[in-house]
């Protein structure tokens, strides 16, 4: 049965009085809420009318300038690059102007909301003010988090935006920034070429036109070789590490693969049998979290390779991925930029491994193994540090894999200590963080509710 389709996503702008500002701001004010999953998610305590409000009196014309200027960006770009700290402030101050709506400005106090894509699903986070001292609109409540489907809030987007730009044309409000921002996006969005163009510069983490266009250009003729999705997985791999716009070509990998690679027989790895594949297939991925996709074909290759909850030693798991065990314990041998295999002629294939340490190239193995059972239909498979819905997929894939959570809890029983982490991270052969990580991505560590803190969250 079809799901029935709800309203998962609502920005609502009530019209209201203003009585100084340029004409569209006077034209676009209201009373702005965000409602998704019918949770509120911009309630606070107005000072104008000393009183619990639903939402801020802001420029309903500036927030739709703000989701149409940042549509690409919003819709495409994973997560920000990484925990506070890992990168400059520059960086995160980049990505925050397109994800969070606190720093749209012009005089109001926004919404600490943040909305971050990883390409199928999206989380929308919201946060209370930080400040004890007296402001116009002070947000309250907990730290919380809903996701929706992309394509739910894509189209909230276009349905607020002519919301706010019939409410202008009502008041004889023409030819406005939005107006031309709007005409923008529909064009681009209505062509293929500037599609692929768009969602490649929002993967990056740039803005509109802020890239020379021969550079996207050049990324794009690499597409015709390794797969549009490759590209625009190397590309966020890049944005992810702060590279800027230097991605990884295809012939650099090639190279890699070459000097410092495996061969490998995509001929000789493992698929799933057809009817699993089929459900895989049939799979709308928006409705279910990429840690779900990954671990159910974890557990469905488990159970058609009677592999029980035991751990996969090396020479079964490089059979698994149609190699020798060399790609795994040759430490000495290892690619710098990323783990990936690259597809040669017939089932004949190159396979190299980022990690220097032995624990590391199995989990990284292991991602490219699920990559081929998930979504592996072109000649590039990746296995990057991004936060796009196929790279964290393909974690959760290895996790489960390498060590299955039902195993490990088991074995863990109520002993969380480090210690005993150790003891089981040793047992599967993966490394004590893999296991941390499993156990907070399952709840049995606390985390806190940010995008980039686990990839459980969406």
């Amino acid at each position: 049965m079809a799901r029935q389709k709800q309203d998962t996503v609502t920005f609502r702008l009530d019209p209201q009085p203003l009585d100084h500002g340029q004409e569209e701001e006077r034209a676009g004010f209201g009373l702005l809420e965000i409602t998704v999953n019918g949770r509120l998610m911009t309630e606070g305590f107005d000072e104008h009318v000393q009183g619990y409000a639903t939402g801020p009196r802001v420029s309903g014309s500036h927030f739709a300038e703000w989701l149409i200027w940042n549509w690409w960006r919003l819709r495409w770009e994973p997560g920000p690059p990484g925990p506070p700290g890992k990168h400059g402030r520059d960086v995160l101050r980049r990505w925050d102007s397109a994800h969070r709506t606190a720093t749209i400005g012009e005089g109001y106090v926004w919404p600490n909301v943040v909305i971050s894509s990883d390409g199928f699903r999206c989380a929308v986070i919201a946060e209370p003010s930080q400040e004890l001292k007296a402001v116009p609109f002070r947000y309250l409540g907990a730290a919380r988090m809903e996701v929706v489907p992309a394509g739910d809030l894509e189209a909230e987007i276009d349905r607020f935006a002519r919301q706010v730009l019939g409410i202008l044309d009502n008041a004889n409000v023409h030819d406005t920034n939005l107006h031309r921002l709007w005409n923008d996006l529909r064009t681009e969005r209505t062509d293929p070429d500037s599609t692929r163009f768009r969602r490649l510069e929002a993967r990056l983490g740039f803005d509109p036109d802020e890239i020379d266009e021969r550079t996207i250009s050049s990324y794009l003729d690499d597409a015709k070789e390794i797969g549009d999705n490759a590209v625009e997985e190397l590309a966020a791999h890049a944005a992810h590490l702060d590279r800027g716009a230097n991605v990884a070509s295809a012939a650099a990998l090639r190279q890699i693969s070459i000097d410092r690679g495996f061969d490998a027989n995509a001929g000789a790895a493992v698929r799933l049998n057809d009817t699993v594949r089929l459900n895989f297939e049939n799979r709308e991925w928006a409705e279910n979290p990429a840690w779900q996709t990954g671990e159910d074909a974890a557990r469905a290759l488990r159970r058609q390779e009677n592999l029980g909850t035991d751990p996969v030693c090396n020479a079964r798991l490089a059979d698994l991925a149609g190699t020798t065990m060399s790609a795994i314990e040759n430490i000495s041998v290892c690619s710098d930029e990323l783990s990936f295999v690259i597809a040669g002629d017939g089932n004949r294939s190159r396979l190299a491994l980022r990690p220097k340490w032995e624990t590391g190239r199995r989990f990284d193995l292991a991602r490219l193994i699920g990559d081929r059972l998930v979504d592996g239909v072109e000649r590039l498979l990746p296995a990057t540090r991004a936060h796009s819905y196929r790279q964290k997929a393909q974690r959760a894939f290895a996790a489960e894999l390498l060590s299955p959570y039902d195993a490990v809890d088991e074995m863990l029983d109520i002993d969380i200590s480090e210690e005993r982490q150790t003891e089981v991270a040793e047992h599967f052969q993966v490394s004590p963080l893999a296991i941390r990580t499993l156990l907070v991505n399952k709840g049995r560590i606390s985390r806190e509710i940010a995008p980039f803190v686990s990839d459980r969250l969406y």
